[in-house]
């Protein structure tokens, strides 16, 4: 018994000290990024006060390549004249100090600063910290135009809100994105695959179909069974949203979306609301994902004060910037016609 005592004794000081010494690194770990950070910003700094603060004069490469090989020779890799012109790059995207984050290492920075708007660059910053987004994760949703996509239904003020806080989940409508892109599922869009490809795709990549979802999502199940009368029926996909206190129901669609389609998302909410949900929590969310959301059906569907039932084009490849660009424009001006 007393060893046993020692023994557990010992496992609680051990847990104590290692969660310590996890602790302290990752602090080091922060400081030592946001030191290199500060010291690139400064380097930025001296490089664009010796143009007179024009970041477009023109700077002899002859002088950027003598530069870099005295800082290499001296202090070692580092300072390419690629990188030193990001540096400068840098120091004129970020001139106020206060803004450069202890979060954000000089890898998170490299990928915001290949973003054009001002906007939309705050936007990212903002997340990156507040979801702890990885560079790689980062990446991936520049390169998808969260930050576009999720303006599609904004006013200007909710855009200027969004670049200032970032995503703030308030109501159902903030949860939806359109089109939804899932290029991490490796389907082929030009062959012949069925909604339960689909559904099995998403499952084996669960932990990106949330980041693509957004914040607060939880994973309940697939294909969780509702009886009505001895019959079943099987959503595809439910989710808990722990921001809204809501299930979110996702049912995956190959196609145009018809009323059936909608008819049964709207009974599956209902069930949700009645039989699952708790007196504390709000009403359940609806998503049809589907190749071709269909939006005089989808209008004509559902009631003009709908906040529960969306339907959502999604996307298996990341088309060009361009394209996407002109698909979202699209998308919001339908979004504005059927309003």
């Amino acid at each position: 018994m007393t060893q046993l005592v020692v023994s557990n004794s010992i496992d609680n000081i051990y847990k104590e000290i290692k969660k310590l010494v996890i602790s302290s690194r990752h602090r080091v770990y922060k400081n030592i990024n946001h030191e290199m950070v500060l010291l690139y910003w400064n380097i930025g700094r001296i490089i664009i006060n010796i143009q007179d603060g024009n970041r477009h004069a023109k700077y002899d490469d002859k002088t950027l390549e003598k530069l870099s090989i005295r800082l290499t020779n001296e202090f070692g890799n580092g300072f390419s004249i690629q990188n030193l012109r990001k540096m400068r790059k840098f120091y004129y995207m970020f001139q106020k100090r206060p803004t450069l984050s202890v979060e954000l290492s000089w890898s998170h920075y490299i990928e915001i600063m290949k973003v054009d708007d001002n906007n939309a660059r705050n936007f990212y910053i903002k997340e990156t910290i507040s979801s702890n987004w990885s560079v790689r994760e980062l990446r991936r949703q520049i390169s998808s135009l969260l930050y576009e996509r999720l303006c599609i239904s904004k006013d200007s003020g909710e855009i200027i809100e969004l670049s200032k806080n970032g995503q703030v989940i308030k109501t159902s409508k903030d949860l939806i994105k359109d089109p939804f892109v899932l290029e991490f599922l490796e389907l082929n869009e030009s062959k012949n695959y069925l909604e339960s490809d689909l559904e099995k795709a998403i499952l084996s990549h669960l932990k990106e179909f949330l980041l693509e979802l957004g914040k607060g999502f939880m994973y309940v199940g697939e294909q969780v069974r509702i009886t009505l009368e001895e019959e079943h029926f099987y959503p595809d996909l439910v989710f808990y949203n722990r921001i809204l206190k809501c299930f979110v129901i996702i049912d995956l669609k190959i196609g145009n979306v018809t009323h059936k389609d909608i008819g049964q998302m709207q009974m599956y909410v209902n069930y949700y609301d009645r039989k699952i949900k708790n007196d504390d929590e709000n009403k359940t969310i609806g998503i049809l994902l589907c190749t071709n959301k269909n939006e005089t059906v989808v209008k004509y569907s559902l009631p003009l004060d709908n906040n529960q039932i969306y339907a959502s084009n999604y996307k298996l490849n990341l088309p060009s910037k361009d394209e996407f660009i002109n698909e979202i424009e699209k998308e919001k001006q339908n979004y504005f016609m059927y309003k």
